[in-house]
């Protein structure tokens, strides 16, 4: 029998939606069981990627675990492990497991399986909305928006009609900046000093509600998440070719290396990589999500995401990340591990594969 992507035939695209929500759509599978879905459509796969898009299998969880909670509970927390990578060609089973259902609170794990193996798991907590009481009596304080190192004042999202996107970077369903890499004073050369910064949005209008804004975040928190170790520790990531070689690609390969290199704010030339070391493999073990403001995520807005790493070794690196509104509202806060290692300098020597 021929593999297939899905269970079921997808469906059109509903022009009524976003392309984030078609992506992310699932289906209840109610003649398996309770609290069965799959996905609707074929999960994306990156270029030279272990598996599928991890973001998408987080976000697609979350989509199931929603469904089988009250509408005034919204998620707070979501903590996840990729265990597996997961396939393109092969359907995925989300599993949801109704763990608890208080007055206040909610807790849904859901495994991710593909031919009965599970590919990833996470435990997702719901909060009813209004319970923690009236705002005067709670205790509150959150992370100001950054603030724009040449201006000097919070920093501003690009205008609604930006479209400054490289040709191959604008595709899927989310459009954003090229990544910025800061330092203190643009000196620093310690990774502790620097952090990144991308102001995201989906395309088109997310009509879906609520739910619907809080899986396309979910979705795109995974993005450009644990490779901010490489662009922190200035690492040099294609390991089919070393930047010394960069001469000998034909020149359309130039164009495209030096595009990407640029875009994930590596600097203008692939050729001053010259000597760095090569990252040789690189893969998400875990990832949480805290969802601050649900309420106020609009994913078809600009929101501004802020990285930085608080420690790396034993071949693995943690990564921070903040995310703003336009309007400066911290909507969430994400924490993601992986596994981070070189690639052996001798090994370096003998695969440059021209």
């Amino acid at each position: 029998m021929e593999n297939r992507a899905t269970l079921l035939r997808p469906p059109p695209p509903d022009p009524n939606k976003a392309p984030i929500e078609n992506v992310l759509e699932v289906t209840e599978l109610a003649v398996l069981g309770p609290n069965i879905f799959t996905n609707a459509r074929k999960p994306w796969h990156p270029p030279g990627a272990r598996g599928i898009y991890g973001g998408a299998v987080i976000a697609m969880c979350l989509a199931a675990a929603q469904r089988t909670v009250a509408d005034d509970f919204l998620p707070h927390s979501c903590h996840c492990y990729f265990l597996l990578a997961g396939a393109s060609n092969l359907p995925i089973l989300f599993h949801v497991e109704q763990v608890r259902d208080g007055r206040s609170f909610a807790t849904r794990t859901v495994q991710a399986r593909q031919r009965g193996r599970c590919i990833f798991t996470t435990t997702i907590s719901f909060v009813k909305d209004g319970s923690s009481g009236p705002s005067g009596t709670q205790v509150s304080h959150s992370s100001a928006m950054p603030i724009d190192p040449v201006t000097k004042s919070p920093v501003q999202p690009p205008p609604d009609d930006y479209d400054g996107e490289p040709p191959s970077m604008a595709q899927g369903p989310f459009q954003g900046t090229q990544i910025q890499l800061l330092s203190p004073n643009g000196a620093s050369t310690d990774p502790r000093d620097k952090k990144t910064r991308q102001w995201l949005r989906s395309r088109g209008k997310i009509t879906g509600g609520t739910a619907a804004h809080l899986e396309a975040l979910a979705y795109i928190s995974d993005s450009y998440f644990i490779g901010t170790i490489t662009r922190l520790h200035n690492l040099w990531r294609f390991s089919n070719f070393r930047p010394e070689d960069f001469e000998k690609l034909k020149p359309e390969m130039q164009e495209r290396v030096k595009t990407l290199h640029q875009w994930e704010g590596m600097g203008d030339d692939p050729r001053e990589m010259a000597g760095r070391p090569t990252l040789g493999m690189m893969v998400s073990l875990d990832h949480t999500i805290y969802f601050h403001e649900p309420k106020r995520v609009r994913a078809d807005e600009w929101m501004l995401n802020e990285m930085d790493s608080p420690w790396a070794g034993d071949g693995r690196g943690v990564v921070m990340q903040k995310i703003f509104a336009k309007d400066g509202t911290l909507l969430a806060t994400c924490v993601q591990e992986g596994l981070v290692r070189l690639q052996p300098p001798e090994k370096e020597a003998k695969e440059s594969k021209l």
